[in-house]
């Protein structure tokens, strides 16, 4: 059998000889400490086993020593039993997973996933000019993802992507250089490799059409992994594993916002809540933009303190709002104008970055003249983190991080530990680290909502949540969305989320507005927010916007326990909230480039409507299953393709045969959500014999809850019988939480005949059965110390 693999790779290796790097030339090896040295003639090559799924590679060229620290990497290895084999051709260091195969002459290495090629360097690490490169190469047939929030569609082969995080106002269809760039390549082969290394570059994925993937920087390491796995998730699990998994977010922070460019005062924000109010919308936190600090856009910024003028009593209205559900979010940013009142304090406390001769370096930028917090600095990282402690004492729940890219950062500028460019890209992650740790050290009993606006490879693990930048208001910035945010929730950020309504442009198109909110539904936060030219809050837009939007959010907040589930998925296996149709139908080439549907979580399939004046959508039906439309429990077959009417109070939502759905009643904020008063649906199908769904719960408010026991896991089985169904409901609890009585509507989809009698717990019980719309309704009220038997009779 190890013969045959050397076979396999051998081949592999063999037709790609023709691009080979001939001036490296092999040496020797030695295995010492768990990994694996070879020497070549103009360097070293270092390779470490994280397990068997994940290889690390790194080169370090002659006159150069390992650097053993990363931005994003937090895993420690685990030992493998690596076996090593040599021969006088060929070395291959090899666990039960992934293996390295090192043919001498010519030099080259590749690697395998049990037995099967995936992908082999090609020249390898070389210099060029100023920058250095690691090259490989690629089969002629693979669909490329990776690089970060960039609008390109979803094959992005044939760009050279630019690592170098930029803000781009205004995109639509189109961007090649947004927010988020990110050192991450996946391949349609189910691998993708990791380039860890924090300074600028470009990710060069096949640009010149031959076959080359390239990784190119100024300067760093020269260290990658390579992540395997035996499904999509299982290679999401492992990549989030190397690099950190998302925290649990607070579930207020699944509820919907409202945001805009700006509230201009303490009486203007709380106007808007009290309408929201008035319209019974559902909210949960309102984010105050930059008038907080200042009466003017330019000019005040660094300020970081209540602007009383507008804001006479910012504590009382924080209060206010709290006692009405809605949390208080700020908007921030690490620049300080020379014109702000905390010019001098920075400069007289030493927490600015520095030019080239150790004064505070200034330049010039949209909002003023300006310096920048060095947060690298021990000092600068404390006086920021003093502002956030204190604004978070005033009761204020979380904070907005913008122009984190820094959106205008000069490469001259120097900070505490190394270049502007060197620098750059983690900016915005270790901004968002400075957070979180803050809130571990001084408010531990708080989930940290940390909204970014920019990040790097790693940056969940700090509870960063994305957004997609300042895309337009148009229907073309629409477009480029879902795509955007399945781009990113496969790279580790989960949340990447939009603008909804969109925020460039004085664009008042409320159908726009409309399919955009109905989108929010199923993307991981909603928050409608825009330049204020146009009202982003549905409580000023017209009365049908304002009805289709309120029914839209509505839905939002009834999904909660769906949702907060996702979430909990995430925290554990770093699952994305959204998934692309290939994740299920992984052979299925059609689908590696479509991101006009999406999995919402494992049971909800959504098409959005991207278009204007839509009346019919394609839709695919993934294979293998059957399907309920949404909101009418039409079905269709799995595997084929339909032509779809579309509504205007809904976007085509689908969910798999089978699932269990658990749904909140209504509420006008997550305060209201207790977790004891549900809808469980069942979708009904005589294909599905057997079916279970776990949804798990806790406060919504403690960190780690699910670690220190403090959380439930209701278990919902249903079973197909000779003479009807059964469905068991069990609850395990953490050591810490203690169980509770649950009034439960069980729903269940597409039962055919009206049942002869119903029994929980061998106890006869009534129930509504609607013979026109084929569902069954059945009260259940639940002490989930005990596990529930629902025996549901037709014969």
């Amino acid at each position: 059998m190890r013969f045959l693999k050397f076979s396999i790779v051998f081949v592999f290796i063999g037709s790609q000889l023709f691009s080979q790097n001939a001036n490296r030339i092999f040496n020797d090896l030695q295995e010492k400490d768990h990994h694996l040295e070879v020497y070549v003639n103009d360097g070293t090559y270092r390779f470490q086993f994280y397990n068997s799924k994940i290889i690390e590679t790194s080169f370090i060229p002659k006159g150069e020593t390992f650097n053993p620290k990363s931005h994003a990497v937090v895993l420690n290895p685990k030992p493998v039993n690596a076996q090593l084999q040599q021969s006088d051709a060929s070395v291959e260091y090899h666990s039960e997973g992934i293996s390295v195969f090192i043919q001498k002459q010519p030099f080259q290495i590749s690697y395998s996933y049990k037995g099967k090629p995936i992908i082999s360097e090609k020249a390898g690490y070389v210099k060029k000019d100023s920058l250095e490169t690691i090259q490989f190469n690629l089969t002629k047939d693979e669909v490329l993802y990776g690089g970060g929030a960039r609008a390109l569609d979803m094959n992005r082969r044939g760009y050279r992507l630019q690592l170098y995080n930029r803000a781009h106002y205004g995109y639509e269809t189109h961007s090649e250089l947004m927010n988020f760039t990110l050192p991450i390549v996946l391949s349609s082969k189910q691998y993708m490799v990791h380039f860890d290394n924090a300074p600028i570059g470009f990710l060069d994925l096949d640009s010149k059409h031959n076959n080359t993937l390239a990784y190119e920087t100024i300067s760093g390491r020269k260290t990658y992994q390579v992540i395997a796995g035996d499904s999509w998730m299982d290679v999401m699990d492992n990549y989030t594993n190397l690099t950190g998994k998302q925290p649990m977010p607070p579930r207020w922070a699944l509820g919907n916002f409202s945001s805009r460019f700006g509230y201009h005062s303490q009486q203007e924000t709380e106007a808007t809540i009290a309408k929201f109010k008035e319209d019974s919308i559902p909210v949960d936190a309102i984010i105050l933009d930059l008038y907080w600090f200042g009466k003017d856009i330019m000019g005040t910024m660094g300020n970081l303190q209540v602007y009383k003028d507008s804001f006479p009593d910012f504590e009382g209205m924080v209060s206010r709002l709290k006692s009405k559900g809605v949390k208080t979010v700020l908007i921030t940013e690490p620049f300080v104008l020379t014109t702000s009142k905390r010019w001098q304090e920075a400069v007289d406390e030493d927490i600015l970055a520095k030019d080239s001769i150790g004064n505070p370096g200034t330049y010039d930028f949209y909002f003023g003249h300006t310096g920048l917090i060095d947060i690298y600095n021990p000092k600068g990282e404390q006086w920021f983190w003093n502002i956030y402690k204190g604004l978070a004492n005033k009761g204020v729940a979380g904070f907005w991080g913008d122009l984190g890219e820094p959106e205008v950062h000069p490469s001259w500028l120097r900070h505490f530990t190394g270049t502007a460019d060197e620098v750059h890209n983690i900016y915005g992650m270790d901004w968002a680290r400075l957070a979180y740790e803050g809130y571990q050290r001084d408010f531990p009993n708080t989930r940290p909502f940390i909204l970014m606006r920019a990040g790097y490879s790693g940056a969940q693990r700090y509870g960063l949540i994305p957004w997609s930048g300042d895309v337009n208001r148009t229907w073309g910035g629409l477009q480029s969305q879902p795509e955007i945010a399945l781009q990113m929730g496969m790279q580790g950020l989960g949340y990447m989320h939009s603008d909804l309504g969109g925020f460039a442009g004085a664009n008042l198109d409320d159908d726009l507005y409309v399919r955009w909110l109905q989108y929010g539904v199923f993307q991981p936060i909603y928050r409608p927010h825009a330049q204020e030219e146009v009202p982003s809050e549905p409580v000023f837009r017209s009365e049908r916007a304002k009805a289709l939007a309120k029914e839209a959010i509505e839905l939002r907040y009834k999904l909660l326990p769906y949702n907060y589930n996702l979430a909990f998925q995430n925290n554990q296996t770093g699952a994305p909230l959204m998934r692309p149709l290939f994740f299920e139908e992984a052979s299925n080439v059609s689908l590696y480039k479509d991101a006009s549907e999406y999995f919402w979580g494992p049971d909800f399939l959504v098409a959005p409507v991207l278009k204007d004046s839509v009346t019919t959508k394609a839709i695919y039906f993934p294979k293998n299953n059957k399907w309920f439309d949404f909101y009418t429990d039409e079905t269709f077959e799995g595997g084929q393709t339909k032509d779809i009417q579309i509504k205007e109070n809904s976007i085509p939502t689908y969910v798999k045969a089978g699932a269990f759905v658990l749904m909140a009643k209504p509420m006008q904020n997550t305060e209201n959500y207790t977790g004891s008063n549900l809808e469980l649906h069942y979708y009904n199908d005589a294909s599905i014999t057997e079916s279970e769904r776990h949804f798990y719960n806790d406060d919504g408010l403690t960190p780690n809850a699910f670690e220190k026991g403090q959380y439930e896991l209701l278990d919902f089985e249903y079973e197909l019988e000779r003479n009807g169904i059964e469905i068991e409901l069990e609850c395990e609890t953490g050591k810490h939480y203690t169980a509770s009585t649950k009034k439960i509507d069980l729903i269940i989809h597409h039962f055919q005949t009206e049942p002869k009698r119903i029994k929980i717990n061998n106890k006869k019980v009534d129930f509504d059965w609607d013979e026109q719309n084929n569902t069954l309704t059945i009260p259940v009220i639940w002490n989930t110390n005990k596990e529930l038997e629902i025996k549901v009779k037709t014969k």
